[in-house]
């Protein structure tokens, strides 16, 4: 009698129908993503070729070209990215500590509603905003800094007479990017495993040692991703930034004057009605520039997370 006579001949389960629909839609949906993003980049290279291929004087009036022409764009939108970044971080991080560590259970939950509810707001209510409310109110601020630290770089005047300056849409974009960063880093602190947190308390460490050496190191890939989610909101916000925002075609790093440099998101939005030919064009390369501005940052996020298999709620 052969071996294969007498190994039991292996049967294979048979799925069910709502098993193969699910995964048939799950691959499906994935795909979709895919196909999605490579139609939009074909669409942004074919309609941006004429932009980065013609004369340099029918790009822009003075003849400089396209990348004279992007390269004050691409400044302003990643000095302001990253300035809302620089403000809403720590908040969001101290906030989601609080919410998953220290705060009851009922005033946990309101607070973990409010946030919520924050992210839900229109990006034109907080444009509106931040003319109506945050602008008028920081200009005595703006002054103050530049009549006593008009010294420093950042501080140098002169200040702008409506406080619609590049900090002030720093501040408003914080302000949108902050529920995103909270809610994802609470949802990652909430899943800190029990007993890393009960170990470190049993060996002496006060909650905020506990914190540090058990919630955040666990927590580090989540809060990674959390970040470039709300940088990547930061980066393509678009009617907030055009509706505060003064801009000019400059570089500069004063957060002060009323000459600021304009992100390509608000200068698509402000320009494009007006375009038309090359000028339709010029418009949509500067949004390749933008999406290629993204996808690096989500790209060396993923690359960093990567570094941290064991944790898979981030793979």
């Amino acid at each position: 009698m052969t071996t294969a006579e007498i190994t039991p001949a292996k049967t294979r389960t048979p799925r069910r129908l709502g098993d193969r629909i699910f995964a048939g839609s799950s691959v499906f949906a994935g795909s979709l993503i895919l196909v999605v993003l490579a139609a939009v980049a074909i669409f942004l290279i074919a309609q941006s070729l004429p932009a980065l291929m013609a004369d340099p004087s029918a790009v822009t009036k003075d003849g400089s070209g396209f990348w004279a022409y992007v390269w004050p764009l691409v400044f302003g939108t990643v000095w302001a990215a990253a300035l809302a970044l620089l403000f809403a971080l720590p908040l969001s991080i101290g906030i989601a500590l609080f919410i998953s560590h220290y705060a009851p259970r009922r005033l946990a939950q309101g607070l973990g509603y409010v946030v919520d509810l924050l992210a839900a707001v229109p990006s034109v209510v907080f444009g509106l905003w931040g003319i109506t409310v945050l602008a008028p109110a920081v200009q005595p601020l703006y002054a103050w800094l530049v009549e006593n630290m008009g010294w420093f770089p950042l501080f140098a005047g002169p200040v702008s007479g409506t406080g619609r300056s590049i900090l002030t849409v720093a501040v408003v974009l914080a302000v949108m990017i902050l529920p995103i960063i909270t809610a994802l880093s609470r949802e990652v602190f909430l899943q800190t495993p029990r007993l890393h947190e009960e170990a470190a308390l049993a060996l002496g460490a006060t909650r905020w040692e506990m914190i540090r050496i058990a919630v955040l190191p666990f927590g580090r890939p989540g809060i990674i991703s959390a970040t470039m989610l709300g940088l990547g909101r930061a980066l393509g916000e678009t009617m907030a930034v055009a509706m505060v925002l003064s801009p000019a075609a400059v570089v500069s790093f004063a957060l002060l004057t009323s000459q600021n440099p304009s992100t390509i998101a608000a200068n698509i939005a402000l320009n494009f009605p007006e375009a038309h030919d090359i000028g339709v064009n010029v418009l949509v390369a500067t949004g390749l520039i933008l999406f290629l501005i993204t996808l690096a940052v989500n790209s060396g996020a993923r690359l960093v997370i990567n570094r941290r298999k064991d944790f898979s709620g981030a793979n």
